[in-house]
């Protein structure tokens, strides 16, 4: 038996599901969130992940509060899936079961810092060599040219990328996103790459690097913001929860409490003056197009905020909602999970195995013809060690077989 198919074997759980990258073996170094995000979609869809870590763990497992139970929810969100094996690339013999698992590996996924595994020959060049066809992704913050010797967390590059200046009122201080946007973003960008590298290897066979950064993700991710700055020359700055493009498109005042209040277009624009009984606004010629809307929008404001006036926000939602017309609430985070939950997408799944049962955010594709699985909570730390070492044992004395696939 091939030594890649040991290890599926050895790790295979009763009843799994299986997927579109069952059969696909990813030994993922990553730690913090980049990286886990990325694997844990990947092993979603039927990859079988063998997660590194050190003996104190991915630093994500003490990220807390807060915790479910005594494990941090931090490490909960972006481990589903994977097993933990505990080795110390100090220890030679550990050393060598890394590089006997990079030398059967389909795909190897890492964010140490430039050059960081080159003294382990976990490196791509040392990797390749003993598995030409390895897809191997590296996670940098800025890049492996100048800003390899700077380390990237994902408010460095909201800082650094432009989003905290154009993020928070227009008077206030730069504010960061409420969420590790661009390590979700990198992680995202880095399983389209690594899918992609599979494609092009089942054409051709050939292995390859596949790189992804934190600032060009955040470039990237920026959209509208950055070509606004690389095609127009206009430096984006904060406007609150205003749109530099479109109003109405922020949240307005009611009777009671806030809504969300989005008008892209002249159709849309029209239904929201009749449903705030205001039809003359599509009329006005301070309001008749998306420009003179932007250009007019204080005044347009003052208007629409005393007609909302007549009722809350919830009564507010019913009404535009029945007029078509896109507008939402401005929930918590239990109220966001609550609102899908009324809508039918069923975020939530429960992720249980040996009795341990985790509730995660599920896979956030549907698909038509496949289905993601849910075969394991995210694991304790070193929980596979045993099954991986045993895996090392049994090849000692045989070489290791490198596929060709």
């Amino acid at each position: 038996m091939e030594a890649k198919e040991r290890i599926l074997q050895i790790l295979d759980v009763p009843s799994a599901g299986t997927g579109p990258l069952d059969g696909i073996l990813v030994v993922d170094f990553s730690r913090i969130l980049a990286g886990p995000y990325c694997t844990m979609l990947l092993a979603d869809l039927g990859a079988t992940v063998v997660k590194i870590e050190s003996a104190s763990g991915d630093d994500t497992r003490a990220f807390a509060p807060p915790y479910r139970g005594d494990e941090a929810t931090y490490f909960l969100s972006a481990n589903r899936n994977k097993h933990s094996v505990v080795l110390d690339l100090l220890d030679p013999g550990d050393l060598a079961i890394a590089q006997e698992l990079a030398a059967v590996a389909d795909v190897f996924v890492q964010n140490f810092k430039h050059g960081g595994l080159e003294k382990f020959e976990l490196d791509y060049e040392s990797v390749r060599r003993t598995n030409p066809t390895i897809l191997y992704n590296s996670i940098t913050g800025f890049g492996t040219k100048q800003g390899a010797h700077l380390l990237g967390y994902d408010l460095l590059v909201q800082g650094a990328a432009g989003l905290m200046s154009i993020t928070g009122e227009a008077e206030g201080d730069p504010q960061r996103v409420g969420v590790a946007v661009f390590d979700v973003m990198t992680g995202l960008h880095a399983a389209i790459g690594i899918l992609a590298a599979l494609a092009h290897r089942t054409a051709s066979g050939e292995g390859q690097h596949v790189e992804v950064n934190l600032m060009m993700s955040a470039l990237s991710g920026l959209t509208n913001q950055t070509e606004a700055y690389v095609a127009g020359g206009v430096v984006p700055t904060r406007m609150g929860n205003e749109h530099p493009s479109i109003f109405p498109y922020s949240p307005l005042p009611t009777a009671e409490g806030s809504l969300i209040v989005v008008a892209g277009n002249n159709g849309q624009f029209r239904s929201l003056a009749k449903a705030v009984q205001l039809p003359e606004l599509a009329e006005d010629p301070r309001f008749d197009t998306p420009s003179n809307r932007n250009s007019n929008r204080v005044e347009l404001r003052a208007l629409l905020v005393e007609a909302l006036a007549a009722h809350t926000a919830e009564e507010w939602f019913d009404i535009l909602t029945g007029a078509g017309l896109p507008c939402a609430p401005i929930n918590d985070i239990g109220g966001g999970v609550a609102m899908a939950q009324r809508l039918g997408l069923d975020p939530v799944v429960e992720t249980e195995h040996n009795g341990r049962s985790v509730p995660t955010v599920r896979h956030p594709i549907d698909y038509s013809t496949i289905a993601p699985s849910y075969k394991l909570p995210p694991p304790q730390l070193g929980a596979s060690s045993h099954l991986i070492r045993e895996w090392a044992a049994q090849q000692r004395s045989e070489p290791i077989e490198v596929a060709v696939r």
